[in-house]
């Protein structure tokens, strides 16, 4: 059978399924922007196929929604030129965020589409969740006017997928319906603990599972992430464990939170302001890391923090999990919905920088009497998560019932 994927920066959240398919044996086509050229490894079963935007203005349009449209109208030139091929999916998937599957219904009015949806662009409680990211009426105006790609792609697909319930619970509920909740999965059988895992932060030092390590990973150092709360909780949470070491991975820029205003980014926004009741010796940041040096950090990991905002639930997280990472995070919906307080991990307010340093520090003191809690992490994950025996046939058993779908 046929099966097309769309996403901009293909494969990402389509990277198990779309290789599973081709490995068994099914004609599958990738539609993203970049550069032409065959996929690397493990892809190369993939037929890839790139788009590029013709550089139109859109006067009455924001910025984003005249990106979305510019997207769209590339992605329907790829579909006009793979008809003309011969090529006609039997399935088409892709992410909706960017407005690529807007035109779909355009170009192939009876092909079933199944449309990727992370988070709603809308006004929600999220949007206000920060009193220090102040959103003014010119910009909650234009997030309300953004969320119009959403709802129109919602309108085009026939069934909507999301990896989380809180997730799916950001769009309106009269969208619910249409929604399937399931996770792109987490390889439990490579994501493991291990003691004999080492990392080496400098020349001179290399940390180990013996050794007391606080971890914060996150693509950027930003508020929506807690960066901010974080860095408030350190000063005390140092004081009271001498012999800790910190190692912050993420970069200076920002993914989801306005830019520093203060500062040139928000590191050296909290360095200023807590710096000087750090031990800097023993604080290790990193602007990003290997895969394989970013999983045994985790694996050495004493305490690993995640925070967020109201929003997506970071891969970062269930890979921790699945490590058996002693996770401390944040009381708000995405951690919520795989972190017990007690049982898997433990729950903090978001914005309690006092609470959290309390919290660390008591972990950190009773780490070795926790072990059940790691054990506990990960079982949560291997139960709910695991890609190979649950969340890959979910997505497979959700591709057969689309494939039925005839308009």
């Amino acid at each position: 059978m046929n099966f097309l994927f769309i996403h901009q920066c293909f494969a990402t959240q389509f990277l198990h399924t779309s290789r599973a398919l081709a490995e068994a044996g099914h004609r599958v086509v990738s539609i993203s922007q970049g550069r032409k050229g065959k996929h690397k490894k493990p892809l190369q079963l993939i037929q890839r196929e790139v788009y590029k935007t013709r550089k139109r203005k859109y006067p009455y349009l924001l910025e984003r929604y005249g990106e979305a449209v510019a997207n769209a109208e590339a992605v329907a030139g790829v579909l006009d030129r793979l008809t003309a091929q011969g090529f006609v999916p039997d399935l088409v998937i892709g992410h909706a965020a960017w407005g690529e599957m807007l035109y779909l219904r355009d170009v192939w009015p009876d092909r079933p589409l199944l449309g990727y949806f992370e988070n709603f662009h809308g006004i929600q409680p999220g949007a206000m969740f920060d009193p220090e990211q102040t959103m003014d009426r010119d910009e909650r105006i234009e997030l309300r006017t953004s969320s119009a790609i959403d709802l129109i792609s919602l309108n085009v697909i026939d069934r909507a997928l999301a990896p989380t319930v809180c997730q799916r619970n950001s769009f309106p509920r009269i969208y619910w319906n249409k929604f399937d909740v399931i996770h792109e999965g987490v390889d439990t059988d490579s994501l493991r603990p291990n003691l004999n895992a080492r990392v080496w932060v400098s020349d001179e030092l290399s940390l180990s599972p013996q050794d007391e390590v606080l971890t914060y990973c996150s693509r950027s150092l930003e508020p929506h992430r807690g960066f901010l709360t974080f860095m408030r909780a350190l000063p005390e949470v140092m004081r009271r464990r001498s012999k800790l070491h910190v190692v912050i991975v993420g970069r200076d820029d920002t993914s989801y939170s306005n830019p520093c205003t203060t500062h040139k980014n928000y590191r050296e926004k909290m360095l200023e302001e807590v710096g000087k009741g750090l031990d800097m010796s023993r604080v290790h940041f990193f602007a990003g890391l290997k895969y394989h040096q970013y999983l045994a950090l985790l694996q050495v990991s004493s305490a690993h923090v995640f925070l967020t905002h109201p929003f997506t639930l970071s891969w970062s997280l269930t890979e921790a999990m699945s490590l058996g990472c002693l996770i401390v995070g944040s009381r708000t919906p995405p951690v919520e919905e795989v972190i017990t307080h007690g049982d898997n991990g433990f729950l903090v307010d978001f914005f309690d920088y006092q609470g959290l340093a309390a919290q660390l520090v008591d972990v950190l003191k009773n780490r070795a009497k926790l072990q059940p809690v790691r054990t506990s992490a990960r079982e949560t994950i291997v139960k709910r998560l695991d890609l190979r025996r649950i969340c890959l046939p979910q997505h497979l058993r959700l591709y057969s019932r689309m494939l039925r779908i005839r308009r």
